[in-house]
């Protein structure tokens, strides 16, 4: 007996066909315990359903990269503050016209700034060239956060020359939407802070910090911190800006006071430029790329 039936046909896609045709009459969806648990958001959103959602989390992206390849990253983060060359020069120019002394203060600051975003582009543009010669299986893709300052840079390194990289973005509250350099279905959105944390470790094989504030200390002091207590395995983190680091960090304090061991100093490096970060590591992981 032959059927006609699509053996990639799925019932379950009647559910959301429901949903949708909701949407698109425009009418209210009216909590209905009818409804397939799956398929109705007013039940996955509860409180009680956090485990599942975490679960979901964890699962989707590690299931889309996967299935596009993407083993190792890369993981650059930074402060989202700061901005291209071309964006600080243009405000400098407009605060030079102004003759306003804080619109020059914030122009200045921005062509600082601007300094680390053209960094983390070159950086992220030598990793992506180099490892485009590599095995599928071998190949570091560059993966950031997905918003401004210095996460656009990176992505924006690998789009120049026509790499794919990852975003693990973030809903806030003051919505975040990805840059524009990231690659379309390599974009994922979280709402859990620590999920995504999770998914920068899981194929991390090297972990670059640039200046940052608060979110960029988390994630550094998180990854020190697992890698410390060999939760993680040793990978090179590297802390961009060593004037910007040690000024902001004195990391001798901890040994001096006991709170860390002097070996603890050796689990990061600084660097000061793209070419000498990408050759920490290429020499870790003894590339010959």
């Amino acid at each position: 007996m032959q059927s006609t039936q699509d053996i990639k046909d799925s019932p379950l896609a009647d559910a959301w066909a429901e949903l949708q045709a909701h949407a698109a009459a425009g009418e209210p969806l009216i909590p209905n315990a009818y409804r397939l648990a799956f398929a109705d958001p007013e039940f996955l959103l509860r409180r009680e359903a956090r485990g599942i959602r975490f679960q979901l989390e964890m699962l989707k992206p590690d299931l889309d990269q996967t299935a596009a390849g993407v083993e190792h990253t890369v993981v650059v983060f930074g402060s989202a503050r700061f901005p291209s060359l071309e964006s600080a020069q243009e405000v400098m120019a407009q605060a030079q016209a102004s003759n306003d002394p804080q619109a020059l203060k914030q122009a200045t600051q921005g062509l600082q700034g601007a300094h680390y975003y053209e960094q983390a582009r070159a950086f992220a543009r030598h990793v992506s060239q180099a490892c485009k010669t590599m095995t599928a299986s071998e190949r570091l893709y560059i993966c950031t956060g997905g918003g401004p300052g210095i996460m656009e840079a990176a992505n924006r390194g690998a789009h120049d020359v026509g790499a794919a990289s990852v975003a693990l973005n973030i809903a806030l509250p003051h919505e975040q939407a990805a840059n524009p350099y990231v690659t379309p279905h390599l974009s994922f959105k979280f709402h859990y802070f620590a999920l995504r944390k999770m998914h920068f470790m899981m194929r991390a094989k090297a972990l670059v910090a640039f200046p940052g504030g608060f979110g960029t200390l988390d994630e550094l002091f998180e990854i020190l911190t697992l890698v410390q207590t060999r939760k993680a395995k040793p990978v090179p983190i590297l802390l961009f800006g060593s004037a910007y680091w040690t000024q902001l960090v004195n990391f001798q304090v901890l040994v001096d006071e006991g709170t860390i061991s002097a070996e603890d100093l050796s689990l990061f490096h600084y660097v000061n430029d793209a070419e000498q970060a990408w050759a920490v590591i290429r020499d870790f992981y003894k590339l010959a790329v």
